[in-house]
């Protein structure tokens, strides 16, 4: 079962084939146009609360067409890992809005919910991990961003539109990745497939630290979580260790960060390549990975 929620067109039908990712944030909007010949994006200030209504200026302001993919802003789901309900596939959805009830903060009858596999723990316990969304939000959000022009084809998180980024490899990379003004995320992808997922909370304003700030403890307490993400997956998954980890933060220091990792850690530790011609726009790398989405969906 996929983690992407499909929304169908059911408002009207659109003529354009051009893909469009939109990544939602705390401070701002960004979007990602992907053409045949020629690809259109930007970061946007929020200065509106509701980001409802930031959607409906950018819309006004911008001449969006196409299928949309959404990047939901880490603040509108939650992940939690359960064990996997022992029931018909057609209805392990159903059994998860009450096994997860206590785990999140959404009335099981306002919950959007999907999942993808976990990992198969020692002892061959099956993990799945639950992807968690209010209705309310889903609808206002997906109402607000179709109109005649554009049609929300799917929508996801982060976590999987960061890593739809990293070419499909044999060896695991741990992913260091942020969205700007939103928490760190921690990926860990093997095969096209996400193995480990975690959000960091509190470094959220990294990207506002010199280089002594980030000397002066914020390093440390990152490598200590990577350590620990690395532990899991090695001693817990029985997986080979991480020979390599990747840095895509929207920094102004990120170098100074990826050689501080480096010298912590004892992996290899390198920045992020971004795609071809997109290297000034790291800043929205969630957009442009929502609209890479496909070898990262499970059948």
């Amino acid at each position: 079962m996929s983690i992407i929620t499909r929304i169908k067109n059911i408002f009207s039908k659109i003529a354009s084939d051009d893909l469009i990712g939109v990544a939602l944030r705390q401070q701002s909007i960004s979007y990602f146009v992907k053409k045949s010949n020629e690809h259109r994006c930007e970061s946007i200030e929020n200065k509106i609360n509701p980001i409802v209504n930031a959607i409906k200026v950018l819309l006004n302001d911008k001449s969006l067409a196409g299928q949309c993919h959404l990047v939901l802003p880490n603040a509108y789901s939650q992940i939690v890992q359960v064990d996997k309900p022992n029931v018909p596939d057609l209805e392990i959805n159903a059994a998860l809005k009450w096994q997860i009830k206590d785990l999140v903060n959404i009335a099981p009858e306002n919950m959007v919910v999907d999942y993808f596999d976990g990992p198969i723990l020692s002892g061959g316990q099956q993990k799945i991990n639950v992807v968690c969304v209010a209705k309310n939000d889903l609808v206002e959000l997906v109402t607000a961003l179709t109109d005649d022009d554009l049609d929300v084809k799917c929508i996801t998180t982060e976590e999987f539109a960061f890593a739809s980024l990293l070419p499909i490899q044999q060896d695991a990379v741990l992913f260091v990745c942020q969205q700007p003004n939103e928490e760190v995320n921690l990926l860990i992808v093997k095969d096209g497939q996400l193995f480990f997922s975690r959000r960091l909370r509190g470094f959220a304003q990294i990207a506002g630290k010199s280089e002594d700030e980030l000397s002066m403890g914020t390093i440390d307490a990152l490598s200590l979580e990577i350590q620990r993400s690395s532990d899991y997956f090695e001693r817990q998954l029985k997986q080979a260790p991480i020979k390599v980890i990747e840095v895509l933060m929207p920094l102004k220091h990120e170098a100074f960060l990826a050689r501080k990792l480096a010298e912590n850690t004892n992996v290899e530790v390198k920045l992020f390549a971004m795609p071809l011609t997109l290297e000034n726009f790291r800043d929205s790398a969630v957009a442009i990975g929502a609209t890479q989405l496909n070898f990262m969906e499970p059948n």
